[in-house]
């Protein structure tokens, strides 16, 4: 099928956190068949950033960061058999929703795929005319990154049709071990960008643990952070390429991993960190989340803390043998269980069931 996909981005992860998202799940897709073409506006300095080419997988439509240009990509959602609105495009999210869907043609399934999900829920609860909830009886199917069934119940409480999530994953061909870079060995390293709902959270875990182990040392990469006052054993890098992430997640001892509010309140909603360093055979620690299990079993593929006290704690007891033990399970079975290659089988499915329920020929 024909899939008119409109995102953030595809080719920069430059505050774009979906990108590893889209790019693994797509490129899954693509092997099974599908036709993927991009749309995603020139914003954020996101195209002076850029970590890849245009892949041989999808063609990418980057469009100027305007109204008319918005409209103009919008209507070529018509040449589509699916057309997908992801949230958080950037620019003109609200106009793209309407333009998109009203493009589509007769037959066409209209998705809206929703990369913040808890997020996107307090908006629409509080907001009887929010344009994600007026346009939700008239949608085919809304995907999520995660979130469970509380997301997937809400979204249907809200007058979505049919709801499921579809969660990060990795692909073999991305993620994987690699030599350790000098410049990012550290006892533990983190990568988030600078974000008001994380920041807290962030304190807590990541700064707090480097507080109360002076002695050890830490390394903070991703955007926004230049300007925060941090502990002096802490070494801000900045933006980290995606073509880095893997000598990131294999050079420390740990890599940390530290939810948005809205997600931890939530659970079942793992980052794309998660399987990124899992699937390097990297040793993750973890702040505490409902549904970790249903992704890695805790103390044996990953390790928990509850604030950045025990963070600190797991350093000072954690070992080279067992980092690497650990490593190595979470690496078997995101490998087993989580790849993108299984998740895009599940969209697969998903597509299948809604042509069906939608009187739609599978054959197109």
């Amino acid at each position: 099928m024909k899939i008119a996909f409109y995102g953030s981005s595809l080719l920069s992860a430059y505050w774009n956190g979906a990108a590893t998202y889209y790019r693994g799940l797509l490129k899954a897709l693509a092997a099974r068949g599908h036709a993927i073409t991009f749309y995603e506006p020139d914003a954020f300095d996101r195209q002076k950033h850029r970590d890849i080419d245009p892949p041989d997988w999808a063609e990418v439509v980057v469009y100027p960061a305007d109204e008319d240009s918005a409209r103009r990509v919008a209507a070529q959602a018509a040449d589509a058999d699916v057309v997908v609105k992801a949230s958080g495009v950037g620019v003109f999210d609200d106009l793209l929703l309407d333009r998109v869907m009203a493009a589509a043609r007769p037959g066409a399934l209209k998705i809206f795929w929703d990369v913040d999900a808890p997020a996107t829920l307090a908006e629409m609860r509080n907001a009887p005319d929010h344009p994600v909830r007026r346009a939700l009886p008239q949608l085919d199917l809304v995907l999520t990154y995660g979130g469970g069934a509380p997301v997937t119940e809400a979204y249907k409480a809200l007058g979505a049709l049919h709801c499921a999530p579809i969660y990060n994953a990795m692909d073999p061909d991305t993620h994987f071990p690699a030599p350790p870079a000098p410049k990012y060995r550290a006892d533990l390293n983190f990568l988030a960008n600078r974000l008001p709902d994380r920041e807290q959270r962030v304190d807590a875990f990541f700064f707090e643990a480097a507080r109360r182990a002076p002695a050890r040392r830490f390394l903070l990469g991703g955007s926004g952070w230049e300007d925060k006052a941090t502990p002096p054993n802490v070494a801000k890098l900045g933006h980290v390429g995606a073509g880095e992430h893997n000598a990131f997640n294999c050079s420390p001892l740990a890599v940390l991993n530290v939810a948005r509010d809205s997600m931890a309140e939530v659970g079942f909603s793992p980052a794309t960190r998660v399987f990124e360093a899992a699937a390097a055979g990297a040793c993750l620690i973890t702040d505490d989340w409902v549904g970790l299990e249903m992704f890695l079993e805790p103390n044996l593929e990953v390790l928990v803390a509850r604030d950045g006290r025990e963070v600190a704690e797991i350093l000072e007891s954690l070992t080279p043998a067992r980092a690497e033990a650990i490593g190595a399970a979470a690496r078997r079975r995101v490998l087993s269980g989580h790849t993108y290659a299984q998740r895009a089988a599940e969209v697969d499915r998903l597509l299948l069931e809604a042509r069906v329920d939608a009187g739609v020929s599978s054959t197109v």
